[in-house]
């Protein structure tokens, strides 16, 4: 190969590099994505609450009357945001959070084969309704410590349809309280 058509070639592979490059800085000046403020991605942390009325707040429903009109069906749907850390399924592995079958009953932080936060093997006690509905409200504040990223279900009737669906997840699912 003579020197004229090395020239050539090399003019030819620099060219061609060139145009790429330009093309590519004209393609980020036309779209240029917009770099969030905070980096990272927003986890569902339920619904706001409306704000209150001016006067007195209306009592609470409570919980037995809640779940006496619980759907078990709304509950599983409700429940596939926590199908990302748990599995529902009669000897289920446990995933980054523990298998939830039989969960109501069930010796806080004793599901075996799982490794708890201290805070949840040092709670106590046994998953009733009442002490599951708090810990799905708001899991930081039910039991400080505890290693759930969840930030919680603000509403009632939604946390009562997914206490009715685990309920029902059991070879012999606890009583509803009166």
């Amino acid at each position: 190969m003579n020197s004229y058509n090395l020239i050539k070639a090399s003019g030819i592979v620099l060219g061609t590099l060139a145009g790429t490059m330009l093309i590519g800085m004209f393609a980020n000046v036309l779209v240029s994505a917009d770099t969030p403020a905070k980096p990272g991605y927003a986890l569902p942390a339920g619904e706001a609450a409306p704000a209150a009325a001016k006067g007195a707040a209306p009592a609470a429903e409570p919980l037995p009357a809640l779940l006496a009109k619980a759907d078990a069906k709304k509950g599983e749907s409700a429940a596939k945001v926590c199908a990302a850390c748990h599995t529902f399924d009669k000897g289920g592995a446990n995933k980054v959070g523990p298998n939830l079958y039989g969960v109501i009953g069930r010796k806080v932080g004793g599901h075996e084969g799982f490794a708890y936060s201290d805070a949840m093997k040092g709670h106590g006690g046994n998953w009733a309704f009442d002490t599951l509905d708090a810990y799905i409200a708001d899991p930081k504040k039910a039991i400080p410590g505890n290693k759930m990223a969840y930030a919680g279900e603000k509403d009632p009737g939604k946390r009562a349809d997914i206490l009715v669906y685990l309920r029902s997840l059991a070879d012999a699912p606890v009583d509803l309280p009166k």
